[in-house]
């Protein structure tokens, strides 16, 4: 009996971790471009910082 509700705690944990995948996967389907768009503006702004920084001394 012991064993039975071992297996089931595990199976328990292992769908919540794959409604934790589906759901991540799908937040990065939906907002993946938009993140994307951010981060490479970001960076663009970092380098044009750094750049003027090192020109300026």
């Amino acid at each position: 009996m012991l064993k039975n509700k071992k297996g089931q705690g595990m199976v328990e944990y292992i769908l919540i971790i794959v409604l934790i995948v589906i759901i991540a996967l799908v937040g990065v389907k939906m907002f993946g471009g938009k993140l994307n768009s951010i981060f490479q503006d970001t960076s663009t702004k970092i380098g044009t910082e750094t750049n003027t920084g090192l020109n300026a001394k």
